[in-house]
């Protein structure tokens, strides 16, 4: 694992600025505004990960890291670990379409396993809706809300490649606990199954998908299911 922090052709560097799921608050907006030009930045990405490419001189680094911390924001990882988690806004306030908070399930995930050790980089997704606009189906771990606290669950994916590859949907409205449940497996299979530096869409391919999906009635029920037999009573 490094920091992602990689030379340019032209001799600056990519500085790779993570954020919780995209998020930025606008004192951080603001003080990013005054950072740069102070380090001599020479402009600025967003990307496609959510995440924001800074490009600055590599004598100005340390300058850069340092501000950065002050508000709040750092600088990403990268190599063979649990890469920064896509979130879309996924909430009723900000999306007609989310059928579920997803943007806070996503933060949590990021929270939880961002950077964590794996066979080869392992990327995660979260959309509020079938709509997908975080790419859940290009995702080794893809979530899409199918309901008010209840989520799909995709696997398998992979996106920036000669050999795209959609996920396969392997469970279907499940609980917001069950969706930990279920990554803590697949994450503990693929490290136990992968060879080295193997992608999940080949270990699956190789394996076949079993042996990264738990029976669903070894996953955490949602608080509506553990209740329906108590309100079966009071009728």
């Amino acid at each position: 694992m490094g920091k992602a922090i990689f030379k340019q052709r032209n001799g600056v560097l990519g500085v790779g600025v993570i954020t919780p799921c995209g998020f930025i608050t606008p004192e951080q907006l603001l003080g990013l505004g005054k950072l740069l030009p102070e380090v001599g930045a020479v402009g600025s990405k967003l990307t496609t990960r959510q995440t924001l490419v800074v490009l600055l001189p590599e004598e100005n680094l340390d300058r850069f890291t340092t501000k950065l911390r002050e508000l709040g924001l750092d600088v990403g990882c990268f190599g063979d670990i649990v890469r920064n988690v896509k979130g879309c806004p996924g909430n009723k306030s900000l999306c007609q379409r989310s059928l579920s908070d997803v943007f806070e399930l996503a933060v949590e995930i990021q929270n939880k396993y961002s950077n964590q050790p794996t066979p080869h980089d392992f990327k995660i997704s979260v959309a509020g809706c079938h709509r997908g606009c975080t790419d859940p189906h290009c995702a080794d771990f893809g979530v899409t809300a199918a309901g008010q606290n209840e989520f799909d669950i995709y696997l398998g994916g992979r996106g920036g490649s000669r050999n795209p590859v959609h996920g396969q949907r392997v469970y279907q409205r499940i609980s917001r606990e069950a969706v930990f449940t279920a990554l803590d497996h697949v994450l503990t299979a693929y490290r136990q199954l992968a060879e080295e530096r193997e992608r999940l869409c080949l270990t699956i391919r190789r394996v076949g998908i079993d042996p990264f999906v738990l029976p669903k009635d070894k996953l955490p029920k949602a608080e509506a299911e553990e209740n329906d037999f108590l309100d079966f009573l009071a009728e």
